[in-house]
Order: structure tokens, then C-alpha cells, then sequence
């Protein structure tokens, strides 16, 4: 989901690397990718009727949106220091473990990003769940300390839970 057009973000400091090589990748390969595809679609003859050049241009289409999307992104983020996350608050960038209260035995560890760090891989290293701020978690723990309850909504209803840990 691309940044609104004056909201600017957190975001780790892998998640900015990894955004900003994402960006650089798709300037460079993909549109040179695309731009090959199209020559080769060209050649085929009359546009009006060739399913290859369709497809290429909306190709092309899609890997524009993209690259205006991550500019946008890139350009309203606030990228967190490492060196300076407080680990008294539940905030983005950090490792946070919860116990379900609802279900005896239940512990949860989630590392906490910045939304738009979530449109790669769903576990970062380590094999740590990442949830982003902006999910239902994320909102209602964000900015609660060790000890604290918090009470999210869930599709199925709601869920207390209960900071045990936070770390970076």
C-alpha cells in the first residue's frame, strides 16, 4: 500500500536498504527487461493486433507504478536509528514478545516494522513473524511497556494480550 501523499513512515534500516534496492533493480534490469520485450513484441507486426506487445506494455505499466510507488515511500520515510530505540515502548524496529491471556501458554514474538517494509517476505531472519505497525497488533501494543494488557480486535472477536519482552 504506497504512502499517502503528505504521511511519512518508519521504517527500519533493512527495510529502507531493501526498499531502496528494490527501487535501483527496476530501474536498471527490469525496465531494460521490459524495454527488450516490447522491441521483440514490435517485431512480431501490426500493434493493434499483437497479444505479446499488449502484454508488454502492461508490463510496463505495472513496473512504472511500482517504481513511482517506492519513490513516494522512499521519500516520506522516517528511517529508525538502531542506536537510539527505546526498549521501555513497544515502537517499530523492535522485537516484541507477547503472551496470549486468553490462551494459557500462548507466546508470541513479533519484530515490529514499518507498513511498507511487509511487501517482501513475511519472516525476517531468524524466523521471527514481522507485523507491521499499522496492523491490529501493532496498533494496539505500539507505544505500551513491559507488563502492560492491551485488548486487540480480531476477526473473531478480541484478544488480550500481555508484553513480556522488548528488545531490539
Amino acid at each position: 500500500m504506497p504512502t499517502k501523499k503528505n504521511e511519512v513512515n518508519e521504517m527500519t534500516r533493512s527495510g529502507f536498504e531493501r526498499l531502496t534496492e528494490e527501487l535501483t533493480h527496476l530501474r536498471t534490469v527490469r525496465r531494460q527487461e521490459v524495454a527488450r520485450q516490447l522491441e521483440e513484441a514490435r517485431a512480431f507486426g501490426d500493434l493493434s493486433e499483437n497479444a505479446e506487445y499488449a502484454a508488454a506494455k502492461e508490463e510496463q505499466a505495472k513496473l512504472e507504478d511500482r517504481i513511482s510507488d517506492l519513490e513516494i515511500i522512499l521519500s516520506k520515510v522516517t528511517v529508525i536509528d538502531d542506536e537510539k530505540l527505546d526498549t521501555t515502548r513497544a515502537g517499530v524496529g523492535l522485537r516484541i514478545t507477547l503472551e496470549d491471556l486468553d490462551v494459557e501458554g500462548k507466546i508470541y514474538t513479533y519484530d515490529l516494522v514499518g507498513s511498507e517494509e511487509l511487501s517482501g517476505a513475511a519472516v525476517s531472519a531468524g524466523g521471527i513473524q514481522r507485523i507491521s505497525q499499522k496492523s491490529p497488533v501493532g496498533q494496539a501494543i505500539t507505544g505500551h511497556s513491559i507488563g502492560e494488557e492491551v485488548t486487540v480486535k480480531i476477526p473473531r472477536g478480541f484478544r488480550k494480550l500481555k508484553i513480556i519482552a522488548i528488545e531490539k
